[in-house]
């Protein structure tokens, strides 16, 4: 006799309680929060190519998300692609200045997605690039901190 795979766990009132409403409560969130955010010390990360900075964004005390700052254009990088500059320096101070005012250029866009982990994931844009993604719990009512990051955040003297 052949074992028997365990069953696959479901959670069929789960996805009955997600609406388009608590979608929209999500994104409304961090269109509230938005006025709150603030620009970490930055954190330089070198690889074999160069450097990488990301940028934590706070909201209260812990962190949300990082932004990826390519110091050569002084801009913000897309979602998924942390660029790597060959620069050996960079003024921490400047660069948090300059993501800082970048803050106030964001507009959370109009959707979100769901995780298992329990979440909602809004995006957020600075121009056309998606360079955050928030969570929120999944009533839509609570910004959720990334943990990691804030961790990471306090191990640099943020």
């Amino acid at each position: 006799m052949s074992p028997v795979p365990p069953p696959i766990m479901r959670r069929p009132d789960r996805w009955r309680e997600l609406t388009p409403e608590l979608a929209e409560r999500a994104v409304e969130t961090v269109k509230n929060a938005l006025p709150f955010f603030t620009a970490g010390t930055p954190i330089v990360h070198h690889t074999p190519h160069g450097i990488h900075v990301d940028v934590p964004v706070m909201y209260l005390s812990f962190a949300v998300d990082r932004v990826h700052y390519n110091p050569e254009t002084k801009t913000p990088a897309p979602k998924g692609l942390p660029p790597e500059s060959e620069a050996v320096e960079v003024n921490l101070e400047e660069v948090r200045e300059r993501v800082q005012a970048l803050l106030g250029e964001l507009s959370v866009l109009s959707g979100a997605e769901f995780h298992a982990e329990d979440f909602w994931v809004v995006p957020v844009a600075w121009k056309s690039f998606i360079i955050l993604h928030v969570r929120v719990s999944a009533d839509g009512k609570e910004i959720v901190p990334d943990y990691g990051l804030t961790e990471e955040v306090r191990r640099h003297g943020s």
